[in-house]
């Protein structure tokens, strides 16, 4: 399945989303160090509703750390200035969606890094900043899953 890797995330109910949409959609969620939030966090809590133990979530101490237990070989690097729109990839199983903090993004060194396959964006109005975290990813991890047959969800008549 998808890999959603969020680096140094600032606002727990962001996460607590996040937690929810890989639980639910069977995405795994890798959060780099440092976090803006203490992981028993009352709203990081709530807002993962009761599906923290349906998700798996992995602590990376830096960066570095997360390259080396993902062994990533396609990573796509989600910014307000990124190349490519987010329609226009090709998702595969194992790839990795990444995202940066609430308040700035990726920096320029991630956004830059060797392991980035391509940068993304997701459209937004003009003169406008940026979109949720949990929201945006939440686009990129259903659009990823929606090209691979929404494999493993049960599907409703």
């Amino acid at each position: 399945m998808f890999r959603i890797l969020f680096v140094s995330p600032e606002i727990p109910g962001n996460t607590g989303n996040a937690i929810r949409l890989a639980a639910i959609t069977g995405a795994q969620l890798h959060l780099v160090e440092p976090l803006g939030f203490d992981l028993s966090d009352a709203k990081l809590r709530r807002a993962g509703l009761d599906y923290h133990d349906l998700a798996v979530v992995t602590i990376h101490k830096s960066l570095d750390a997360a390259w080396e237990a993902l062994a990533p070989t396609r990573v796509f690097a989600f910014t307000s200035d990124g190349e490519s729109s987010y329609t226009d990839i090709a998702y595969q199983p194992g790839d990795v969606l990444m995202f940066g903090r609430e308040s700035v993004g990726l920096s320029a060194k991630d956004k830059h890094c060797p392991q980035v396959t391509a940068r993304v964006r997701l459209p937004m109005l003009p003169a406008l900043r940026s979109l949720n975290l949990a929201n945006s990813a939440s686009i990129a991890v259903y659009e990823a899953w929606r090209q691979n047959g929404f494999a493993g969800a049960q599907i409703q008549a």
